[in-house]
């Protein structure tokens, strides 16, 4: 045992990068000597193109520890300013129930989960996610809700692109927007409008009865506080064939009349006011309801209720499971995730506080408006708006400024509406004290009137006309009435936890999507108050530290990929994707280029590729792959020659969808520069190069970044992410912009695609973290396990399944695609039946029939041990016996372990008459008998759920057994 010299030689042997990495030093050499190699760098030198990799280290600073790391981020932290802020516009602060925080927020059962399409193995998150549907089904009015979209403002332009897809009559190309719709929401809108071709008329409402238009979009209550009579305006739309898009404040709708009650066709807004911290922005979850007719073209994800093979009701995703990879360009919309961890919080704490504790908290909220209104009007104040939930629009003449400053002086934020007004947003945490603070500032003294006068002033104010008041409580399914304590409501979800696998289980190899380590020293500063209880529209030099931790990120994620700036606002790949091609089409039309309207997309590409470049305004043109799986050069260059500056860009995933570095790479890029165009690389695949390569030295303009892939934010069951994008400087002035935030470097004209400036800001500092931890080398290394854990594996298993695609050195990159289709022309075992068997062994499947039907993707990364590998590749192995059983007829085709998978409890408790054991169903490999999961139902009949649609909660009387 070697004896260290110093301290500082013992502080110096940081821990981090070797918990974040699974393999140790003993077990890589097992590894490489499996792979016939003698170190890792033999093997990157193999797998990855000499012509692509950096010739030096990255300029990144060293590894910390962990304790460092939370030091040095407490200390930027505590740069921000928290006060009290009553600015509103969609964001609010509000209590997070501390049982919802510590076992849902902080609880990696909940937030390592993978986004469900294997329903089998995801049944607490879907029973979750549909008690969401039935919150916002029962809030909004509506007949049915999506399982959450990325924020209100992404909501608000979804449902403008579906009111004209769901459209064949109306002609119209104008969409209406109410001018009291939040500044953000109009933004974000105008943008994707651009590039629908619709042309936006921003008015009064009192406007859209003569207004010619397809549709329009009100705010409920106005950003400025008023509350719209909406049956009106939804008769006027109706009647000329147009819809009714509402944008909703949750809790004003526990009081108000439902939209839907009066007549609206879709209905948006944000969760966050339902227990989900401000965070500078998010992340949090966007609600989307609408009329039954739309349930065909709705984008995001549904919760359906179907059954399963023993007839048990089961949940699944209903109709547009992985919509974009089979419709491509013409998929509604290019969202591939949503905000489950939220939009389950949210849903928890509606569960906790029950339809009356909401109402509660809504009357304390609208109560306490009313006060504040009484004791202002008292001072000689007018009040602007003539009803009201939470929102005062106070006239303040020529005293706004001076009124501003004594607010900002006593630690609170207003809003400055105009020059001549302000703005006072009331919340859940406002207190009588509160109230009497806002009274002195606006008297300029202290508060000197009797607190309960005003309460007897404010119980006779009718600030929500009586028709607008609504008729029946919402929440009035029982869900919502069964778990109010603590007790019931932490048993609740820790049994929707048990029914469901997360990283916390076992590894989940699913290709392209890099489920690595969430840390848990990278986690705990989500949920400090100084990045937490942050407004987004707070003065900036009270956000010193998030500022600060915005600069030294995009530095970071500069250095990673070889760009020179970052937008950090999209929040979600498919948001960076727009992003990205929004930046392009911005660049060439300053360029005065306006005719480069086409995306060359490879066949093997992201299905959300296809989709942004329809939302963007282009149009695709498919480039095939040969047959080992690359992009065919030749007929890249037939296409350069047929459309020739009409091309605007490429998008290319690299590594490849298929799993290799594909050597062209540099020749690629050449190509399209050569004629003027740009080259967008897919960062989904960032993972296998971080180090060793950067996307922006080897060819490529823009890429986004998959920070809840690549940078350890955690998938949260298929959100929160983020998908910042990455520039070269000549489409830096291009990258999105904000209404309400000054983002350096931009224009307004450039667009907006998130509704915070920063988007889901709170969980920025997971990846500030990861990387401060990890430093140059560990990032480095990171990389080369990724690919070192994925050859093992491919190496593994070749003599059993074979692999479809290897590099010119036969390695792979960072996952390899197995080929089934022979073993299903031998056996009639599928793709399916192996993903549903690997349950029976405790594993998430890999990534199914993507991107070639009949393939399973696996994508270990590089968090996994050596124990792990063997354990998912034992379990492998056994499947391809028991396939060669049913090969040989040993077992039958429609009667063996894998097509009855996966087995359940229930299977084993009934009478057995099957041609293999109970041993072989459910363990049938020793380490099970050490642990067993199991799957909570069988598989589930998916043509059932589409053909017998319900996604919303059923009766109370399925729940009984759980109560």
């Amino acid at each position: 045992m070697s004896k260290a010299t110093s301290l500082q030689e013992l502080s110096n042997q940081n821990e981090f990068i070797g918990r974040h990495i699974g393999p140790d030093a003993a077990d890589t050499e097992l590894m490489l000597k499996q792979l016939g190699l003698d170190s890792l760098e033999q093997l990157v030198e193999q797998a990855v193109p000499e012509s692509i990799r950096l010739n030096e280290a990255m300029k990144l600073g060293g590894a910390v520890s962990e304790s460092d790391a939370l030091a040095e981020l407490k200390e930027i932290a505590s740069r921000n300013k928290v006060y009290k802020n009553y600015i509103g516009q969609g964001y609010h602060d509000c209590h997070t129930p501390l049982v919802i925080q510590r076992n849902v927020l902080e609880n990696p059962g909940w937030y390592t989960a993978y986004t469900p399409y294997q329903p089998e193995i995801s049944q607490g998150r879907l029973e979750a996610l549909l008690n969401f549907q039935q919150m916002i089904i029962e809030l909004t009015g509506m007949d049915m809700a999506n399982a959450s979209l990325l924020d209100e403002a992404t909501g608000a332009a979804e449902a403008m692109a579906m009111a004209k897809r769901s459209n064949r009559v109306n002609k119209s190309t104008v969409f209406f927007v109410d001018e009291q719709s939040h500044p953000q929401t109009i933004e974000v809108v105008r943008t994707r409008a651009g590039f629908f071709g619709f042309e936006l008329h921003i008015g009064p409402i009192s406007d859209i009865a003569k207004t010619d238009c397809f549709a329009a979009y009100v705010q409920y209550p106005g950003t400025d506080g008023e509350v719209p009579e909406l049956k009106s305006l939804a008769d006027a739309l109706h009647s000329k064939d147009a819809q009714l898009i509402v944008g909703a404040d949750i809790l004003s709708l526990v009081l108000l009349e439902s939209p839907g009650a009066q007549g609206a066709d879709i209905v948006v807004g944000s969760n966050q006011r339902f227990g989900i911290p401000m965070g500078f922005g998010g992340p949090h979850a966007g609600f989307f309801a609408f009329r039954e007719a739309h349930k065909r073209t709705t984008p995001g994800r549904i919760i359906g209720v179907s059954i399963d093979s023993r007839g048990k009701q089961a949940l699944r995703m209903a109709m547009q499971t992985r919509e974009q990879h089979i419709r491509r360009e013409k998929a509604n919309s290019n969202i591939c995730t949503s905000q489950v961890l939220l939009a389950i919080m949210s849903a928890f704490y509606a569960m906790y506080h029950g339809a009356e504790g909401v109402k509660r908290i809504a009357n304390r909220v609208h109560f306490a408006t009313k006060v504040l209104a009484a004791g202002l009007e008292k001072q000689g104040y007018k009040i602007r708006n003539s009803s009201y939930f939470d929102t005062l629009c106070v006239e303040v003449d020529d005293r706004q400024q001076a009124l501003m400053q004594r607010a900002v002086d006593s630690g609170i934020n207003l809003r400055a509406v105009g020059k001549n007004a302000v703005a006072v947003s009331l919340n859940e945490c406002t207190s009588e004290d509160d109230i009497k603070d806002l009274l002195s500032i606006f008297a300029g003294s202290g508060f000197s009137d009797v607190f309960e006068k005003l309460e007897d002033l404010a119980a006779s104010i009718e600030a929500i006309p009586p028709a607008l008041l609504r008729k029946e409580n919402a929440l009035q399914h029982q869900v919502f009435e069964l778990y109010h304590s603590e007790t019931d409501m932490l048993r609740y979800m820790k049994r929707l936890e048990s029914r469901d696998v997360a990283l916390n289980l076992s590894m989940i190899p699913l290709g392209s999507c890099t489920m690595k380590l969430n840390a848990t020293a990278e986690m705990v500063p989500v949920t400090w108050p100084e990045f937490g209880k942050m407004h987004p529209f707070a003065p900036l030099d009270q956000a010193q530290g998030y500022l600060e931790l915005f600069e030294q990120l995009e530095a970071m994620l500069a250095t990673c990929t070889g760009y020179d700036a970052i937008s950090l606002q999209p929040n979600a790949g498919s948001q960076g994707e727009y992003a990205g091609l929004v930046a392009i089409a911005n660049y060439f039309k300053a360029n005065g280029e306006s005719e480069r309207d086409i995306c060359i997309i490879p066949s093997s590409a992201h299905g959300t590729n296809p989709a942004t470049a329809h939302m963007a305004g282009m149009k695709v043109v498919v480039s095939p792959c040969t047959i080992d799986g690359n992009v065919d050069i030749e007929d890249l260059k037939a296409k350069v020659e047929q459309y020739g500056k009409r091309i605007a860009a490429i998008m290319v995933t690299y590594p490849s969808t298929h799993g290799v570095f594909e050597e062209d790479i540099r020749d690629i890029c050449a190509l399209m520069h050569s004629i003027g165009a740009q080259v967008y690389v897919d960062g989904a695949n960032l993972n296998a190069m971080v180090g060793l390569a950067a996307l922006g030295e080897f060819g490529g303009d823009v890429s986004h970044l998959n920070l809840h892939k690549t940078f350890c934010i955690p998938h949260g069951g298929g959100g929160p992410g983020m998908g910042p994008i990455g520039v070269k400087n000549h489409l830096a002035p291009f990258l999105p912009s904000h209404p309400l935030q000054e983002v350096k470097g931009t224009k307004l004209e450039n667009g907006v695609i998130s509704a915070a400036p920063w988007g889901s800001a709170s969980i920025l500092p997971i990846s500030w973290m990861y990387i401060r931890m990890m430093g140059k080398e560990g990032l480095t290394d990171a990389t080369r396990y990724a690919i070192l854990n994925a050859n093992y594996v491919a190496e593994k298993l070749k003599e059993h399944f074979p692999i479809l695609y290897t590099g010119k050195q036969g390695r792979i990159a960072h996952e390899c695609l197995l080929d089934l289709r022979p073993l299903k022309a031998s056996s009639g075992i599928t793709e399916e039946d192996i993903a549903k068997r690997l349950m029976d062994f405790g594993f998430h499947a890999p990534t199914m029939s993507f991107p070639v039907a009949g393939t399973l993707m696996i994508e270990p990364t590089e968090s996994e041990s050596l124990a792990e590998l063997d354990r998912f590749c034992d379990a492998m192995i056994k499947i391809r016996e028991e396939i060669a059983d049913v090969e040989s007829g040993k077992l039958p085709q429609d009667n063996n372990p894998l097509v009855r998978a996966p087995h359940s409890l229930d299977d084993m408790l009934e009478e057995w008459d099957r041609p293999y054991s109970r041993e072989e169903a459910a363990r049938p490999l020793p380490y099970l008998h050490d642990h067993k999961y199991w799957p909570y139902v069988n598989r589930i009949d998916n043509v059932y759920g589409d053909r017998n649609l319900l996604c919303s909660c059923p009766s109370i009387d399925n729940y009984a057994d759980e109560v």
